[in-house]
C-alpha cells in the first residue's frame, strides 16, 4: 500500500469508527513499522508508534518525551485556528498538557478525591445510581440504543455530580465534550463546523460564572475545592482553573460512556463470556478490565522528544512529535495472548488504555466503580440480550467508541433478580 494512503488513514477519523479496519492497519504497523514515520496530508508530520513496549519506553520516561507543546493530533488549519484564539496549538492547560513540576502539583490538588479510600464513601450514591438507570433501561421495554439512552447519561451524572454541576446543565456537558471530541462525527457536526476551541471557550465562560457561584455558596464539590485553590503558596490563574474544570468535564465521562458500551457490545458478541460472567459474579471486575482493553477509548497522546533518541530500531529527533497509540498498544501479540480473544478472566492483562506512569488517569478508579455498579446491577437482571441492529463507530482519532448501539433485552422482575 502507498506510504501517503497508510499515513492518511492512521489520521482519518473514519479508521476509528471501524474496529476491524483500525485493528487491520495496526497489526500490520506493529509487524513492519512499529515507529513510523508519518506524513498525513493536511497535518504536521510525526512518528506513529504502535508497538506495546514501544509506548512503555515513551510513556515511562517523561522528562524526555513530553506532553507540550503538542498532545493531540489535529489537521494544521484547526491548529491555526486555535492559535488565533488562545496564542497556542493547545485549547486549555490541563493535567494531560503539564509537564514537571507543574503536572505533579496541579494533580495534587484533586488527586485524593480519585483515590480508592475516598471513592468508597461514594459507593452508595453510585449504586443508587446504577438502580436509577437500570429502571430507566427497565421502561424502554426491551428495546434500546443502550448507548444514548444509557451509557452517555450514566457515567456523565456521576462525574457532574461530584464536580458541582446541576443535572439540568448535563444535556450542555454532553453537547461540549462531543463537539470537542468528535467534531468531525456526523452525529455532532449536523452539517456544521465546530472545533475545539470553541467549546472550549463556552465551558470556560460556564465554570467561570459557577466558581463565582461557589465562592458564594461553598459546597463538597470539586468546584468549591478549585474556587480558591493555590499552587505553591500563590492563587492558581482564572485559565488553569476552568482548564482542570474542562478536562474534568469532558474527558471525565466521555471515556467511561465508552467502556461501557464498548464492555456491552463484547458480551452480546460473546454469549459464551456473558454466560460465564453471570454465572460466576466474581468475574466481573476482570471483565471490566477486558472491556477496557477491548475498547481503548483514547486512541492516541502525543509526546514530544526533547532529544534525540533511538526507538524501535528509529532515530527520534529532538522536537519529533510521537503518536503514542493505546488501542494498538492493547492488541498486541506479543504481550498479550490471542488478543483478538474477548476473555472476561483474562490474566495477566496489563491493559494500557488508562495510559501509564505519570499520566496515568486520574479518574481510573472511579471509571470502574461506576462500571462495577452497572453491570452489578444489570447482569443479574437480564434473562436475554441481543443486538437489534449494527453498532456504529464515532469518527473520532482522539477520543472515541460507539456511537449507536441497538439492543432488544429481556428483564426479569426485581424481586427474583
Amino acid at each position: 500500500m502507498d506510504k501517503g494512503v497508510v499515513s492518511d488513514r492512521i489520521a482519518d477519523p473514519k479508521t476509528y469508527a471501524d474496529f476491524d479496519e483500525y485493528h487491520a492497519l495496526f497489526s500490520r504497523l506493529r509487524r513492519e513499522e512499529p515507529v513510523r514515520w508519518t506524513e498525513p496530508a493536511g497535518y504536521r508530520p510525526f512518528w506513529t508508534v504502535s508497538r506495546y513496549n514501544d509506548v512503555l519506553e515513551v510513556e515511562k520516561q517523561q522528562n524526555l518525551f513530553i506532553s507540550a507543546p503538542r498532545t493531540v493530533l489535529r489537521p494544521i488549519e484547526q491548529e491555526e485556528n486555535i492559535r488565533k484564539v488562545t496564542g497556542s496549538t493547545q485549547v486549555a492547560r490541563t493535567l494531560i498538557q503539564m509537564d514537571e513540576p507543574d503536572h505533579r502539583l496541579y494533580r495534587a490538588l484533586t488527586q485524593a478525591w480519585f483515590m480508592p479510600g475516598r471513592l468508597r464513601d461514594l459507593h452508595e450514591s453510585m449504586e443508587q445510581l446504577a438502580a436509577l438507570f437500570i429502571e430507566r433501561m427497565e421502561g424502554y421495554n426491551g428495546h434500546c440504543d443502550f448507548v444514548e439512552n444509557i451509557a452517555v447519561w450514566y457515567p456523565l451524572h456521576a462525574v457532574m455530580l461530584i464536580l458541582g454541576v446541576p443535572e439540568e446543565d448535563e444535556p450542555l456537558m454532553l453537547r461540549l465534550t462531543r463537539q470537542h471530541f468528535q467534531p468531525s462525527d456526523p452525529s455532532v457536526s449536523k452539517g456544521k463546523e465546530y472545533n475545539a476551541a470553541s467549546a472550549a471557550k463556552e465551558l470556560f465562560e460556564y465554570f467561570s460564572e459557577l466558581t463565582a457561584q461557589r465562592r458564594k455558596d461553598p459546597r463538597n464539590d470539586i468546584v468549591s475545592l478549585l474556587a480558591d485553590a493555590k499552587v505553591n503558596g500563590e492563587p492558581i490563574s482564572e485559565f488553569d482553573r476552568n482548564s482542570y474544570f474542562f478536562v474534568l468535564a469532558v474527558a471525565g465521562h466521555d471515556t467511561t460512556s465508552a467502556s461501557i458500551a464498548g464492555l456491552l457490545q463484547a458480551l452480546i458478541e460473546h454469549p459464551d463470556q456473558l454466560a460465564r460472567l453471570k454465572a460466576d459474579p466474581s468475574l466481573l471486575d476482570s471483565a471490566i478490565d477486558e472491556g477496557i482493553r477491548w475498547t481503548s477509548p483514547v486512541r492516541h497522546f502525543f509526546r514530544t522528544a526533547t532529544q534525540d533518541y533511538e526507538l524501535g530500531g528509529q532515530k527520534i529527533r529532538a522536537g519529533d512529535s510521537l503518536m503514542v497509540c493505546y488501542p494498538s498498544a492493547n492488541f498486541d501479540d506479543t504481550v498479550f495472548d490471542d488478543p483478538f480473544e474477548f476473555r472476561i478472566d483474562r490474566k495477566p492483562n496489563r491493559q494500557i488504555a488508562f495510559g501509564f506512569g505519570a499520566h496515568n488517569c486520574l479518574g481510573q478508579h472511579l471509571a470502574k466503580l461506576e462500571m462495577r455498579a452497572l453491570f452489578g446491577r444489570l447482569l443479574p437482571r437480564l434473562d436475554s440480550i441481543e443486538l437489534a441492529g449494527r453498532p456504529e463507530g464515532l469518527e473520532a482519532n482522539f477520543v472515541g467508541g460507539l456511537r449507536s448501539l441497538p439492543i432488544s433485552y429481556q428483564m426479569r422482575p426485581l424481586a427474583s433478580a
